[in-house]
């Protein structure tokens, strides 16, 4: 299956969450997105369960020589998880990266203000939190995101995307209680090819959209 834009893609896997659910695993779910992709995946995702909406800002991190090439994500305050073999295929080490990070935590949260304001982030403390992204190639994005989740105490974490890696599912099963994944081409290059309509997602259509739904909570 191909999907004609996100929109679509989050209601087919909305749907496939709905039918999982049957047996009760998804009690009083919160929906995360990973922005700016995921949101609009989401989006479906939230309405089809019934469920608030917000966002988890990770940021993926690279180098000005590099840009294409990512060495880690961030998310929050937490320190920067880093993919070991693209520091070394670089020559790059931690310590040598401290203005890269500075500029890319900044970056952070400019995006949460510009998405949230002053409204607060929701807690997961005891909920039922269902991260949701518009693919999976790495992972490092969603990676960091789980572990920061699971940091904060929910009763049950899931992800669920549309597609993915199936080296990159399998790895990212450890790091939550459920993980559901509509399709794992086995050679995904770009998550982007599984799409017809791929455009870019502005901070401001992601700013709409929470607006839309805290509006109506």
């Amino acid at each position: 299956m191909s999907f004609r834009d996100r929109t679509h893609a989050g209601q087919e896997l909305a749907l496939r969450l709905i039918e999982w659910a049957g047996s009760g695993d998804l009690v009083d779910p919160l929906v995360l997105a990973l922005p700016n992709g995921g949101v609009p995946v989401a989006a479906e995702v939230a309405r089809g369960l019934h469920a608030p909406l917000d966002v988890l800002v990770a940021h993926e991190i690279s180098t000005p020589i590099r840009p294409e090439t990512v060495i880690g994500a961030i998310v929050g305050d937490d320190p920067p998880l880093y993919d070991r073999q693209s520091l070394a295929m670089m020559h790059l080490s931690e310590d040598r990266l401290g203005d890269v990070i500075a500029r890319e935590r900044t970056d952070l949260q400019r995006r949460e203000y510009a998405y949230r304001g002053r409204r607060p982030a929701p807690s997961v403390d005891g909920r039922t939190v269902v991260l949701v992204d518009d693919g999976l190639t790495t992972g490092l994005t969603a990676l960091v995101a789980l572990r920061f989740l699971r940091r904060h105490g929910p009763a049950r974490l899931l992800l669920a995307v549309p597609v993915g890696s199936p080296r990159t599912t399998a790895a990212l099963r450890t790091e939550c209680d459920d993980l559901v994944c509509l399709e794992q081409p086995p050679s995904l290059h770009a998550v982007g090819e599984w799409y017809e309509d791929f455009g870019q997602v502005s901070d401001g259509q992601v700013a709409d959209t929470l607006q839309a739904f805290h509006a109506t909570a």
